[in-house]
């Protein structure tokens, strides 16, 4: 079974010790890294040695991830293909959003995408459909903040968690 963490929308300019924190708690049996875009800043990426990391650029990062990380990306986990994009190429909301994903990458198990802030994880048109959500220790609207796990074995399961803050 492979084990990938899901992380979107980080927003950082620097890396903090709470956010090294959550990143350790969360992912560390995680032996992949899936990040959605809205990194702001590819180093932020750095905190990943060791794993295997697949991560676009979103809306908000900097010039710097722009030319270092594609638009999307299609990658085999396991036996599977998993599609990624931030999304906002497709519209604002996940109901704007998903359908265009599931044109755009006929042929993928799975599709992830970020930008909404808003986590889902759900079976649609024979896809499993996830966003993280936003994996900010202080969401927006007090939304909290959220991650994915996707495990990959004889078929693909995901579901998103809370960061848990106590």
């Amino acid at each position: 079974m492979i084990k990938a963490g899901i992380l979107s929308d980080t927003h950082l300019t620097r890396i903090s010790s709470d956010f090294l924190t959550a990143v350790r708690r969360c992912f560390a049996d995680c032996e992949v890294i899936i990040h959605a875009g809205d990194i702001v800043d590819v180093f932020t990426l750095d905190v990943f040695r060791g794993k295997t990391v697949h991560a676009i650029h979103g809306n908000c990062c900097n010039l710097s991830t722009h030319s270092a990380l594609p638009e999307q990306l299609t990658f085999e986990l396991g036996s599977f293909k998993i599609s990624l994009t931030h999304g906002n190429q497709f519209g604002r909301h996940g109901m704007d959003i998903e359908p265009g994903l599931i044109k755009h990458f006929p042929e993928a198990d799975c599709l992830i995408y970020g930008h909404t802030h808003n986590a889902v994880c759900h079976h649609t048109a024979g896809k499993l459909i996830i966003n993280p959500g936003s994996f900010q220790l202080n969401g927006r609207y007090g939304q909290p903040c959220t991650y994915a796990i996707l495990e990959a074995d004889q078929e693909l399961n995901g579901k998103i968690y809370e960061f848990p803050f106590r």
